[in-house]
Parts: structure tokens; C-alpha cells; sequence
């Protein structure tokens, strides 16, 4: 279960001077978020000073607490803390330097899906990275993933700040991989006809990433898929089959081992999708 941090609802009371001198030195600095180290760097403090104004600012609205022992200034200009909620890719660029946004998360991004979805998802290669964070009222959901597949990534700009998402084909790449993390089969079948019928379509590109990725279930799905959607052509197709393992996969994994075999994709049929 994640753990929520709330801001106050509205602004308890003013601050010094001194304080609100220091929290216009934060907001000057960037959007953050910030832990102690940070704002003492900022502020030319010992750190657990810093972390003593931190908490305080916290308490009195000021600032928000994405996590323990790490915060984000609330603009000036907001009447309340409850009124205002922060981008939370802001937050996955701090706590996950190494990792990308990616799954239905990149979908929306990239416009591939209508969907939206309550969690924002992020790929990790960093094990002890941080779980259960909720960045204003969007909880953000962690994967794990092998240094090894930390590929295929843009980086796009959040108030001058660099967050790492996966291009549209890799993001395409990831869902076949699994279908959980695109919110099942039937919705990454709308996501590839909308990627095939987009200026992000690239066949080649779609292969080499399937092939770096080593996972064969890949071409099974992608390979059905295609047939079924009656999209691709018989060479892209075919660039799948000659791809597949001879294992029998589930179309997707989170619903029961049921359906018929397609045996040409060594593939069961455990969902039904199509147009």
C-alpha cells in the first residue's frame, strides 16, 4: 500500500523574514524537490539545520512532502497547499535518476492512448529505490527492470527540469513484454493500431528493440496482433514469426491459462481483442 504524505490544507500562520527568505532562495534554485543535503547547499546552512527548516515550512504549507526527508516548494502565488498539486515527473526525475517513464504513463505522453490512468509509472534499474511515493494525489508505481534494458529513452523537459521517458517504440516494446504494465491486452491493442497509424511508426526500429530486449514472447504478441488488426504487412509479419520461441505464451499473463492455441504464434488465446 503506498504511503500518502498531505500537505496542510491551507497556510497556518506567516513566516520570518528570514524564512521566506530562504524559501524564495529554494524557489529560485528550481522546482525541486529537495532533500536537507539540497537545501543546505542552497542555503549556506549546517544540513540539520536545513532539515529543522524543512519540516517547518512543511508544517506551516509552504512546502509539500513527497516523501520522508524530501519536499517540494509550493508556488508563492498559491492560495492554499490543497488547491495546488505539483507535476509529479518532477519528483520520478529526483528520486529515479537512472530509470525512464514508460508503460501507459508513455502512452498518454506520447498520445497513443485516450486511457488515463490514476498511477504514473516509472522503470527503475535501482532496487533500493524508493516505493510507495504519492506526489500530490498521483501515486507513482515502480518496476524494477535490469540495468541491461535501460534503453530507448527521450528525455523531455518539466520546468527546465530532465525527466527520461521511453520513446514510442520502446514504449510499444515494453507493453508486449507485459501487457500489465499498458493495463492489460485489449488496451495495448488500441495502442498499437494508434502507434502503426502515427508519425511514431517504425517497423525496423520496433525489431531491434524486440531483439535487444531478448524476450521472444514479444514477437509472438506483436505477430498476432498485426494479424488480427489486419495492420503491418506480410515482411513484418514474417520478421516476427522467424522470432518466436516454441513455447507455448499467454497472450496475457494476467488472465488465466485458458483459450485456444494459435499455433502458428505458439501463442494462447486468453483474451480476445480485435477492431
Amino acid at each position: 500500500m503506498a504511503t500518502e504524505y498531505h500537505a496542510a490544507p491551507g497556510r497556518s500562520g506567516g513566516i520570518s523574514s528570514r524564512s521566506r527568505s530562504l524559501l524564495e532562495a529554494l524557489h529560485r534554485a528550481g522546482p525541486g524537490p529537495y532533500s536537507a543535503a539540497d537545501a543546505a547547499r542552497h542555503w549556506n546552512l549546517e544540513a540539520g539545520s536545513a532539515g529543522r527548516r524543512l519540516r517547518m515550512l512543511a508544517e506551516r504549507g509552504w512546502l509539500v512532502r513527497a516523501r520522508h526527508g524530501l519536499y517540494t516548494a509550493v508556488p508563492l502565488d498559491a492560495a492554499t497547499t490543497g488547491e495546488w498539486i505539483d507535476d509529479p515527473w518532477l519528483l520520478v526525475a529526483k528520486l529515479y535518476p537512472t530509470g525512464y517513464i514508460g508503460g501507459w504513463s508513455a502512452c498518454e505522453h506520447w498520445g497513443l492512448t485516450d486511457q488515463l490512468f490514476r498511477e504514473l509509472l516509472v522503470f527503475t534499474p535501482d532496487r533500493g529505490a524508493a516505493r510507495g511515493v504519492v506526489a500530490g494525489v498521483t501515486p507513482i508505481r515502480v518496476k524494477v527492470v535490469k540495468p541491461s534494458k535501460v534503453f530507448g529513452l527521450r528525455v523531455v523537459w518539466r520546468r527546465a527540469t530532465r525527466v527520461n521517458v521511453s520513446d514510442p517504440t520502446r514504449t510499444i516494446v515494453d507493453l508486449l513484454d507485459d501487457p500489465a504494465v499498458g493495463g492489460g491486452i485489449r488496451h495495448i491493442a488500441d495502442v498499437l493500431a494508434a502507434y502503426l497509424t502515427s508519425e511514431h511508426r517504425d517497423d525496423a526500429l520496433l525489431i531491434a528493440y524486440g531483439d535487444r530486449l531478448g524476450n521472444r514472447t514479444v514477437f509472438k504478441r506483436l505477430g498476432y496482433l498485426l494479424e488480427v488488426l489486419a495492420l503491418g504487412g506480410p515482411e513484418f509479419r514474417d520478421a516476427c514469426r522467424a522470432r518466436i520461441s516454441h513455447g507455448i505464451s499467454l497472450l496475457d499473463p494476467s488472465l488465466g491459462a485458458r483459450g485456444a492455441i494459435v499455433t502458428r504464434w505458439h501463442l494462447r488465446i486468453n483474451a480476445e481483442v480485435g477492431r
